[in-house]
């Protein structure tokens, strides 16, 4: 089983949760259920976007996007969602996310018993 958590990034926001929390009913229950499937290790509509950073592609509406980083092989952190639409300036935000993540569990900001 895989860990899910949600980045709070340095200014205090969380911009998946953001994100999720507009979304309409219907998409929100098929971004939680392709969430389960990462928990449950299936990463079969997963791919890397560069710099570490992965991205979860629902064939929904306007084509949702989850973005991701994993930290080892039980921990995944959420970065951010989008849409097809809006893809490239989201995959430039979120490496951005993803390497000041990085910077910051290096510093020792993170452990995996701490809330993200």
């Amino acid at each position: 089983m895989v860990e899910i958590k949600e980045y709070i990034d340095t200014n205090g926001n969380n911009n998946f949760e953001r994100w999720f929390n507009r979304l309409n009913t219907v998409a929100a229950l098929k971004v939680r259920r392709y969430l389960a499937r990462l928990e449950n290790a299936n990463f079969s509509r997963v791919k890397g976007v560069g710099g570490g950073v992965l991205e979860c592609k629902i064939s929904f509406g306007p084509g949702y996007r989850v973005y991701f980083g994993k930290d080892g092989v039980k921990l995944i952190i959420l970065l951010a969602g989008g849409t097809k639409k809006r893809q490239q300036n989201d995959i430039k935000y979120v490496r951005e996310l993803w390497q000041e993540y990085k910077k910051r569990r290096k510093e020792g900001q993170y452990g995996t018993d701490k809330e993200f």
